[in-house]
């Protein structure tokens, strides 16, 4: 059996990890728990998170000796708490003050006893000095995901006969079977039958007429026609395929889509979309659909240091808002007004949404525990949410909300997350097929900030 030496990042990241190893060994060096026990009193989501480190610890304690070893799981599994090895010899320009240092020397020190030892951190370079003292040392893997380029996107081009799209747009028709729609395999250059998830939007390609095309969405069964791609939501108009794809999920009731995701890369208007089809909802259309848009953002510094900040939650939060404001100014301003007085009429206008609580901003990690009704909610920037901040807010709502998560893997500020472990990855594909869901990933040809924008999204 391996021995699995837990970093404190693991278990700040998922409580229960120590239960995850099947019937190896997990050891838990005791800097580990000094450690946790110094961010309990954090209002933060490290801070909920060790505190259930240490209840769930506390109660193994009923079952046994942590020194000798406790089972945790149905497989045989074994937590040890690890105070030996302190005299174990390592490298003099290691401070062993250091926690990660210890947790090395508690590694040499099994290593040495002949156990079959293996690291586990979500710390690079940990994992590097490990690799220098040549100790095996793995990232917890059991929230990852795929690869970026192996991600779901939420949609798909297919191919079929131009016959086959001309019925789909005949009246006597309306959809297509599933069964008739091929893709294209680009490894071995040949289309084979198409492999569709529920809520998935297509692409259809006509296999004999090169500009015969379609648009559509796979319901689970078949193909149907897209509903809202001629609506202009707040005014606006989608300018490609992925928005009218994105259009159609935002228009949707929180009936059909309670929970739509939207990837992809800046200046594709996901923010810009998200915002303008809720405020279409809440003001201009005449059944009040939702009573309130709020908005989320789970910024690092927002969650972990917001305390810092002068002022009301509000206040505090405000300066990690102004790219909302951005957008909201560019929806307000639909004619193109230049003039300074206008520009200052809208700018009015603005925070009339915010002091009318039409806008409502909060931080994420004030969401837990909460029950919302009738609210059209916009959590934007979650690359930057863990797993289960993404799974905590994601079962906020209650009857008549809809939830929109946004952002862009590649924009990742976390230390901890990279692009296949963050809450945004773990959601979409977690969610994928779920007939609740919604998904469309934005490609980067279609960044609609500016010429710039798309480029600078293609090269760097």
């Amino acid at each position: 059996m391996k021995h699995y030496v837990l970093d404190t990042n693991v278990l700040l990241h998922s409580p229960n990890a120590f239960t995850l190893f099947s019937e190896h060994y997990v050891i838990l060096p005791e800097v580990v728990l000094e450690e946790i026990d110094r961010f309990k009193t954090e209002a933060s989501e490290r801070g909920a998170n060790s505190r259930q480190v240490s209840r769930l610890v506390d109660a193994l304690l009923a079952k046994g000796n942590l020194l000798e070893g406790i089972v945790v799981n149905a497989e045989g599994g074994l937590l040890k708490v690890e105070t030996n090895h302190t005299e174990t010899r390592m490298p003099p320009h290691l401070d062993l003050t250091k926690a990660d240092n210890r947790i090395l020397q508690v590694c040499k020190g099994l290593q040495e006893e002949r156990h079959d030892v293996v690291l586990v951190s979500r710390d690079t370079n940990l994992r590097v000095k490990a690799s220098i003292l040549q100790i095996q040392a793995e990232d917890f893997r059991n929230d990852k995901v795929s690869a970026v380029d192996e991600q779901y996107t939420g949609r798909a081009v297919v191919y079929c006969a131009s016959t086959v799209i001309d019925e789909f747009h005949d009246e006597e028709y309306q959809t297509i079977e599933a069964s008739a729609l091929q893709s294209f395999d680009a490894v071995h250059n040949i289309l084979e039958p198409a492999v569709l998830s529920t809520n998935q939007f297509v692409l259809i390609k006509s296999t004999d007429k090169e500009r015969h095309t379609a648009l559509g969405r796979f319901d689970g069964e078949k193909i149907v026609h897209l509903k809202y791609y001629k609506h202009n939501p707040f005014g606006i108009v989608p300018r490609n395929v992925g928005q009218i794809f994105m259009q159609e999920c935002l228009m949707m009731s929180a009936q059909e889509a309670p929970l739509v995701i939207l990837k992809g890369p800046a200046g594709t208007a996901k923010t810009f979309y998200a915002l303008g089809t809720g405020l279409h909802k809440i003001m201009e259309c005449r059944s009040l659909e939702y009573h309130h848009l709020l908005l989320c953002r789970p910024n690092v510094p927002m969650d972990e240091d917001i305390g810092f900040l002068p002022g009301s939650e509000a206040e505090k939060i405000s300066p990690f808002m102004r790219g909302v404001r951005d957008n909201l100014f560019v929806l307000m301003n639909s004619n193109g007004c230049e003039e300074m007085k206008e520009l200052a009429q809208i700018e009015d206008s603005v925070q009339m949404l915010f002091d009318n609580r039409i806008i409502q901003t909060e931080a994420l990690a004030y969401q837990r525990g909460r029950s919302l009704q009738k609210y059209w909610m916009i959590l934007d920037e979650m690359q930057n949410s863990t797993p289960r901040q993404a799974k905590g807010v994601i079962t906020r709502p209650g009857l008549g909300t809809k939830i929109v998560i946004i952002g862009d893997p590649a924009q990742i500020d976390h230390p901890y997350l990279d692009s296949r472990s963050n809450g945004l990855v773990y959601a979409s594909e977690r969610m994928r097929g779920s007939k609740l869901c919604f998904q469309v990933t934005l490609q980067n040809d279609e960044c609609e900030r500016s010429p710039l924008a798309a480029e600078a999204a293609r090269l760097l």
